[in-house]
């Protein structure tokens, strides 16, 4: 885990150089160890170094090829790089490090563009090319590590990095809120555009390359995360499962820093734990509340028994309260995902014992682990024995009745998935969004017009399949993957997905369905294999996630008041209409309704807001 920044620029050399330095000193937190600076009559590059492989100078960044005519500044780890160093070597280029950063830049010189479809690993880099004059930047298959861009039309200015706060500091950015951005954020409680918060940024896709060259930019998508079934045994993929994710896990502890790992009580983490078999694991949870926020005890049993330390925390609503402003200003962006607060506390945690941590990201969007893939016998029957003509108008007769379990069901039992599914997280009701917001608001972009882009792609797959893919591409890299970065990186720790490989992503793609889900279980093959490593209650666990009790605070006076007074000011009001909200508040605090995630959204825009735009 490291940071960088650049821009392209006519200044000279020494401006650049200064203002460059400006730029990196927000990032800091991605690498405190050391920083380097490259400048020249066209570009600044700024690199902030968070020691992992090869702790020695050599390894620093920028990094100069051999006749220093290329420079590179990267962020993340590339797994393979033994192997594609020692093809570089025999094919003549000469090492001085022992880094995986050094593969990028001979490799960009043997292969060019095409040296990305040979890396795997988690990326953002940039090579500048002095000879070309041009950068080649470039962001991983899955969307692990973020990388942003903008440019400024009237100076032709253009500036990219790993954070957009680091952009907050050139003189050539006018800071601006992109106004279509609220509307589906209040949806999909994440940034689900490609233009962010801030009007004029960009986040380069997963599984894309750009070229920059004298201001003209040209983006090409290099990797897509198709799903493709293959017929095999259900014992085939289970081996299969085994003996690739097993491999993974080798490729991710790679490092000369102590490495450590997340765990949960579900069979995720469980599963990365017993096969990485760390000294240290670590794990927060809440005071219980119904018996479902706090899976500690179970991280320490699991730890127990694989003879492994485990270190844990719980945190309250003071904590997640009071943290809310810091951990939403590394964010970048608002994202109400509640578990980025605990992720925000375990990453603190660590970050006091490690410098690399593994976490099981990316299980469920590959092998089939939401139970919003499922579809329940008496669903699942009803489909079967109601033809669509006659479903499809008794589902849209039961949405103009009041809602209920009988008119939920009917309205399910008619609609295409396409329909009803938009991801793993949907807040507010697009009504409901529009009842609250302020006309200046309201024109963003539909839900729909989102997800369909990306549903056209698969639109001859199974239910199952055209949900992950839908995850895939904007749930896991919006939401999942962002807060799993932005909160390590807010501790100086580097956090690695194992499950988001693009080897197991090969083979999990050719995983038929019925392995993956049926309308009992989730994640069918992945549990049998993990069995092997890990205890049945383990393997088999209901998947749980990381639950925030936020619907109980809320309905404590202290943090009544507090979301109230936040949602009754006058900054409210500019995106608002406040009185809605303040009833959404009042009819959650009295039990009438739950309310929380609407709640929830809401102030988080408004704590992000503030950070960037007021006391900024």
């Amino acid at each position: 885990m490291c940071g960088f920044v650049g821009f392209a620029s006519n200044a000279n050399a020494e401006e650049k150089k200064n203002l460059v330095e400006t730029m990196m000193d927000t990032i800091t937190h991605r690498g405190p160890d050391s920083g380097g600076v490259f400048t020249d009559d066209k570009v600044a590059l700024g690199f902030r170094r968070l020691s992992i492989i090869d702790l020695t100078e050599e390894a620093d960044q920028p990094m100069y090829n051999e006749d220093n005519s290329c420079v590179l500044i990267f962020n993340g780890e590339i797994y393979n790089f033994q192997e594609l160093r020692e093809d570089l070597v025999e094919k003549g280029h000469q090492f001085v490090s022992h880094t995986d950063s050094e593969v990028l830049i001979h490799g960009y010189e043997e292969y060019g563009v095409n040296l990305v479809e040979k890396l795997r690993g988690m990326f953002a880099f940039a090579i500048y090319d002095k000879k070309e004059e041009s950068l080649f930047i470039a962001r991983d298959h899955f969307g692990i590590k973020p990388l942003y861009y903008t440019q400024n039309t009237t100076d032709n200015s253009f500036i990219f990095g790993s954070e957009i706060k680091s952009f907050l500091k050139h003189p050539g950015f006018i800071k601006e809120l992109n106004k279509d951005a609220l509307k589906p954020y209040l949806t999909f409680q994440y940034s689900v555009l490609d233009e962010t918060f801030f009007k004029g940024v960009f986040k380069l896709k997963p599984g894309h390359y750009m070229l920059y060259k004298k201001g003209s930019i040209q983006i090409n998508r290099y990797w897509d995360p198709m799903f493709d079934e293959s017929e095999n045994s259900f014992e085939h993929y289970v081996n299969e499962i085994k003996k690739t994710v097993e491999e993974s896990v080798k490729y991710h502890k790679i490092s000369d820093v102590k490495v450590g790992s997340f765990l949960s009580g579900g069979i995720d983490s469980s599963y990365i734990t017993s096969l990485l078999k760390p000294n240290k694991t670590f794990s927060v949870g809440f005071e219980d509340h119904e018996g479902i926020f706090n899976e500690t005890n179970l991280a320490k049993e699991l730890s127990d028994i694989l003879n492994i330390e485990n270190h844990k925390r719980i945190i309250d609503a003071d904590d997640c309260f009071d943290m809310l402003p810091t951990i939403q200003y590394h964010m970048d962006e608002p994202q109400s995902n509640p578990s980025s607060v605990p992720l925000y506390f375990l990453a603190q945690l660590a970050s006091e014992h490690v410098t690399v941590v593994l976490s099981g990201e990316g299980a469920d969007e590959l092998f089939g682990g939401y139970i919003w893939y499922q579809t329940s016998p008496n669903q699942e029957k009803y489909q079967k024995s109601v033809p669509y003509a006659i479903r499809r108008p008794l589902s849209l007769l039961a949405r103009k009745l009041p809602h209920n379990r009988i008119t939920e069901f009917l309205d399910k039992g008619g609609q295409k998935v396409e329909e009803r599914f938009i991801g793993q997280a949907k807040v507010f009701a697009e009504d409901d969004a529009l009842k609250v917001l302020k006309n200046d608001y309201k024109n963003g972009p539909s839900v729909q017009s989102i997800t369909e882009k990306v549903y056209e792609k698969v639109k001859n797959k199974d239910d199952v399949t055209k949900m992950q893919y839908l995850d895939m591409n904007l749930w896991l890299p919006g939401d999942i993957l962002l807060k799993a970065d932005k909160m390590s990186s807010a501790h100086s720790i580097e956090l690695r997905v194992p499950f988001l490989d693009k080897v197991v992503m090969s083979l999990a793609a050719q995983v038929p369905a019925q392995y993956k889900i049926n309308s009992k279980q989730t994640k069918i093959a992945l549990r049998q294999a993990a069995e092997e490593v890990i205890p049945s209650e383990w393997a088999n666990r209901t998947k749980v996630g990381f639950p925030v009790p936020i619907r109980f605070w809320l309905r404590e006076e202290k943090y009544y008041n507090k979301v109230k007074e936040m949602f009754e000011s006058d900054m409210a009001a500019e995106f608002f209409e406040t009185r809605e909200l303040v009833q959404f508040l009042d009819d959650h605090y009295n039990g009438k309704e739950n309310y929380a995630r609407y709640i929830w959204t809401v102030y988080v825009f408004l704590v992000w807001y503030k950070k960037f735009f007021k006391d900024c």
